[in-house]
């Protein structure tokens, strides 16, 4: 028996092979993952972690997917996806909760609201979970994760240990931060501030209705592609100025209600989304002069 084939046997009850992993990504596409590791909880996934460093399969790990395109050939090595163990979510002292690092976004926001905590209520118009959000800074309205982070604790690959980061040791910045990616998030401490329920409950529905009016929902899409850059105008506004709005390849378009969310119409592969961004990137900047940065990821072979 090889390493490989050892290592898929002590974990057979956790890890499967050759999963389509197209219903893992808000695009509904992507190839499969040669394994799919669904930990059942921190100290078997430290234990799997430990025993990989003599088998060397790459690593990858996989949030929920919400900006995430996955290549049509998927993913080599193994794939992990945190689960129900990581989504657990309690209350602590002075407006301090902890989360899971697989709690989506909304659930910490609503488990705020149930428990008088404001400044939290951007998170109920961000999708995803929150330890992807943390990695990439998520935000809207004028808040970011960073803005509400007290500490993460996470996992290196390579140390196989769990470590406490404070948010003092987090180079932040839009849309991303400096946090290995060697470390896999287990679990975070955001904090808020004492505010009444309906307060709360009003800026919530505020800003979840401003969310519905200017975006498209129950589509195929991970959302907005590029990031804002620093400059005079949004994304969105650069990709309908150039006339990109009805560019598609194959079934992949861009929504007309909102030109930075490219759409998944149903039979769209993963490259043609990827063709279809790079055929923006491309007139984008011969039109306008700009670089276009993706804000969501691209993995996979």
């Amino acid at each position: 028996m090889t390493l490989h084939q050892e290592l898929i046997s002590k974990y057979s009850d956790s890890i499967s092979k050759c999963i389509n992993l197209s219903n893992y990504s808000w695009f509904n596409l992507g190839g499969p993952a040669e394994f799919l590791f669904k930990p059942k909880d921190k100290n078997q996934l430290l234990e799997f972690l430990e025993d990989n460093k003599k088998n060397n399969m790459k690593i990858t790990v996989l949030g929920a997917g919400s900006n995430t395109l996955i290549r049509d050939n998927g993913i080599k090595g193994v794939v992990i996806k945190l689960g129900q163990s990581f989504s657990k979510i309690k209350l602590l002292d002075n407006c301090l909760i902890e989360a899971g690092s697989a709690t989506s976004d909304r659930k910490i926001s609503n488990f705020a609201k149930e428990n008088e905590i404001g400044n939290l209520e951007f998170l109920s118009c961000i999708p995803g979970s929150i330890g992807g959000g943390i990695i990439m800074n998520s935000g809207c309205y004028g808040n970011d994760i960073s803005k509400v982070l007290v500490s993460i604790k996470a996992i290196d690959i390579n140390e196989c240990k769990e470590k406490v980061i404070n948010r003092e040791e987090i180079e932040f910045f839009y849309r991303g931060s400096n946090l290995s990616k060697n470390l896999i998030i287990t679990s975070v401490i955001l904090e808020g501030k004492v505010d009444k329920q309906e307060i709360i409950a009003k800026k919530q529905s505020e800003m979840i209705f401003k969310k519905k009016l200017s975006q498209p929902s129950q589509i195929k899409t991970c959302g907005s592609t590029f990031k804002n850059l620093n400059n005079e105008k949004k994304a969105w506004q650069l990709i309908k100025e150039t006339g990109c709005e009805d560019l598609r390849e194959g079934d992949a378009t861009i929504s007309k209600k909102h030109c930075n969310f490219f759409v998944n119409n149903g039979k769209a592969k993963s490259t043609d989304i990827e063709k279809l961004i790079n055929k923006v990137k491309k007139r984008v900047s011969e039109k306008a002069g700009v670089n276009l940065e993706l804000e969501i990821k691209i993995i996979g072979e």
